[in-house]
């Protein structure tokens, strides 16, 4: 069943609230989560071993290269920040607004993801620094015991652990002074466990990249801010400047004071080289412990906009309930927690480090084209205050996918697998987002391109049926759209149109009933336009449809009508054929019955049969042939036999007849049968009824008004002809084309 968000109201209320009473500002709510997330676990434990491995040259390009993917990150998130109200869910929030629910779900769940594993690269990052001072402590259940601390003080109060974090942000200031004024090390005498040199330069950078990856504490954070708009922007920006400054200087400090090997198989080095060892545990357990601190508080926020939006299932709605004054999301929380510990069950940082990457790499990527495309659109409603030209996005896009195949183009695709397949369920599971994004005007944006790369009436070889289809009310007239259906094969534009009585409906009323058609349309499996008009009778209307629907050169080529049995109203109807006709316009009229059509669509399609009655290629007989071969490869009339009927004075020319038709059948490649009749004195009326009284189609060609002396008196014996036969097509071929061309190999 089809699953709907919730009113733009109930979600607005619910998630400014939080904004307005926590008030944290750009410094506390995004500078202060984003930098000690920054200069975390990866600084302190694993910093000396990518030194240690690829040198200092490399070092600092890898440092250089994972910054510059955050920059242009950080610089695109800016852009989306300032444009657009930014509400709980961060990123999330920022791609679903931009590129649509099912986008934004498809990167907001491995978002979540991603930030709960974060908890885990960090606690274990402490429990690894603890054990190194206390061997017989047990890692995991060091990491295990300090989760659950974490995740209780986040329950506590996000304001709280924000507090909390400025002394841990002294304590890592104190450790790098520290670290900047200490003595070099003695190198490694015995032979490191590892060589340096051993792990390539993209597998350093996996595990280095989640090092700059800080700036998503700060977003996600996004529900708790004063002015997001003002707020991400500045500390988001400032937070990479420093992080960069920082990690540009620390290798400057190892790579004089430890020897490869030594940087490599010692995690504490840093604690070796300070002038007080002790600051490095303190600056160590501080960011280890805050960077959790701002995972912890920024997954569950993710997964509490993931549910609002009704992007989880239903059995996980409840992870969207908050609680309290600033609707804290203490479930997704505990939720976060329970991904956390299965995490830290792995008990290594370098495992979960290139997962991470790849999560945080997808993410970035998306974000990135999102800001691209809005900028690159111009749309008026995108007006960012903190402007950044689109190709920076673009660059920024790039580079990330770039960056994911160098690492590991096989966990590239993976990823990729994972975010279509969520993109997939969402798009199948019909989630209706109660606001506006960019994908309508991408499309606006490739329409406009195509239209005007459409130069003059369009070839042979590319010409398919677009559909003007008068069918009244489709309910009544459901064969009508069936047909139309099956000849389009959802590929050509098809339209339902039909015409109200003046003034019936306002106009309010008149787009409410067309959205009301497109709605019944699209669940029963029918991709169509509807066009409702207001005339003073039928026909005037549908002669306004045939003349003024369109735009540019992409109009509706063929009218498709049901016959008229009404004798008052035929003259008009051949007239409204004779319209089409002038407006060079093909016409199809469709004698049935909505029960006949339907006993007819029972019918296993291998047993159908399609009569064509053969005049020439010329004129009616190409666009006869092409509607036959397009129903026979329709879903509904897949694999009906379609035969080929041409009636002859004798048997001489049968015979003549029959060669010339089997090697056009062979010529044109569209699967049909002939069969040559011979008249044998017989009318021509007897031998159609004969022949075609057990077909399930019968297509006959219609004479053009130009070609009859009284259009409307060869109407009416054409429907005397044909009243006796099944389910009958009458084609007219108008367009200023040649259908032979369309069949023809050359």
């Amino acid at each position: 069943m089809p699953q709907h968000s919730p009113g733009p109201g109930a979600i607005a209320s619910k998630l400014s609230s939080p904004a307005e009473a926590s008030g944290l500002g750009a410094f506390g709510g995004v500078f202060t989560p984003s930098i000690l997330t920054i200069l975390g676990v990866i600084m302190y434990l694993r910093f000396g071993w990518v030194l240690g491995h690829v040198g200092l040259v490399n070092t600092l390009l890898i440092v250089t290269i994972s910054t510059s993917i955050t920059l242009f990150t950080g610089l695109s998130i800016s852009a989306i920040a300032t444009d657009q109200v930014v509400r709980a869910g961060g990123a999330y929030y920022m791609i679903s607004r931009s590129l649509g629910i099912e986008t934004g779900g498809a990167v907001g769940i491995p978002l979540f993801f991603a930030q709960a594993l974060s908890v885990a690269l960090y606690t274990l990052g402490f429990a690894e620094s603890v054990v190194q001072i206390f061997p017989a402590l047990n890692l995991t259940w060091v990491a295990f015991i300090v989760t659950i601390l974490v995740t209780l003080l986040a329950l506590q109060s996000a304001e709280v652990a924000i507090k909390a974090q400025y002394f841990i942000m002294a304590a890592i200031v104190l450790s790098l002074i520290c670290l900047a004024f200490g003595q070099s090390v003695e190198p490694m005498t015995t032979a490191p466990l590892e060589e340096p040199g051993s792990v390539g330069f993209w597998a350093v950078l996996a595990v280095f990249f989640p090092a700059v990856t800080g700036i998503m504490s700060g977003v996600n954070m996004s529900g708790d801010l004063k002015n997001p708009a003002q707020a991400i922007p500045l500390g988001t920006l400032a937070a990479i400047a420093v992080g960069y400054a920082i990690y540009m200087l620390i290798p400057l400090v190892l790579v004089f004071r430890a020897d490869a090997a030594s940087l490599v198989s010692d995690p504490l080095i840093m604690r070796r080289i300070a002038i007080w060892d002790n600051s490095i545990l303190l600056g160590v357990w501080g960011a280890t412990l805050s960077s959790a601190i701002g995972s912890i508080l920024g997954a569950p926020r993710v997964l509490q906009a993931l549910a609002r939006d009704g992007v989880l299932p239903k059995s996980l709605r409840w992870l969207g309930k908050g609680k309290g004054p600033r609707d804290e999301p203490q479930l997704g929380t505990l939720f976060s927690l329970g991904i956390a510990l299965a995490a830290v069950s792995l008990g290594d940082i370098n495992v979960i480090a290139p997962v991470l990457t790849m999560f945080f790499l997808t993410t970035y990527m998306v974000l990135n084209v999102a800001a691209g495309i809005e900028g690159f659109l111009k749309s008026p409603s995108f007006r960012p205050t903190f402007r950044v030209p689109w190709y920076i996005s673009a660059v920024g896009a790039v580079g990330c996918i770039s960056i994911m195949f160098l690492i590991n183009a096989v966990a590239t695709v993976i990823a990729a697998v994972i975010v279509l397949s969520i993109y997939l369920w969402l798009e199948r599971s019909e989630i209706e987002g109660t606001w506006g994004d960019v994908r309508q005007g991408v499309w606006m944006s490739l329409i406009r391109t195509g239209l005007f790369r459409i130069k003059g009436p369009l070839d042979s070889k590319n010409w398919r049926p677009h559909l003007l289809v008068f069918s009244g009310a489709p309910t009544k007239r459901w064969h009508l759209l069936d047909m139309a259906n099956a000849l389009t094969h959802q590929r050509g534009l098809f339209t339902v149109a039909s015409v109200l009585p003046e003034g019936s409906r306002d106009v309010g009323r008149q787009e409410s009933l067309e959205a009301t058609l497109q709605d019944y349309l699209e669940k029963r499996g029918i991709q169509a336009f509807v066009r409702l008009v207001t005339a003073p009778d039928a026909f005037q209307g549908m002669k306004q449809l045939i003349e003024a629907y369109g735009i540019g050169p992409l109009l509706p080529n063929t009218v498709l009508l049901g016959d008229t049995e009404n004798p008052e109203g035929r003259d008009r109807f051949t007239r409204l054929v004779a319209q089409c006709h002038q407006a060079r316009r093909n016409v199809i009229i469709l004698r049935s019955s909505p029960e006949q059509f339907t006993l007819v669509r029972r019918r296993p399609a291998q047993f159908r049969r399609i009569d064509v009655w053969w005049g020439g290629l010329q004129a009616n007989g190409g666009l006869m042939l092409i509607l036959a071969y397009l129903l026979r490869t329709s879903w509904d009339w897949r694999g009906a036999e379609v035969c080929l009927k041409l009636v002859v004075p004798n048997e001489t020319a049968a015979e003549s007849a029959e060669a010339n038709l089997q090697g056009l059948i062979e010529n044109l490649r569209i699967g049909a049968t002939s069969q040559v009749i011979v008249a044998a004195e017989r009318s021509f009326d007897e031998i159609l009824l004969i022949s075609s009284q057990t077909a399930d189609l019968v297509l006959l060609g219609l004479a053009t008004p130009g070609s009859v002396d009284d259009f409307s008196t060869y109407y009416v014996e054409l429907q005397e002809r044909v009243s006796k036969l099944p389910n009958t097509l009458l084609v007219m071929a108008s367009e200023e084309l040649s259908f032979s061309d369309v069949l023809k190999k050359d």
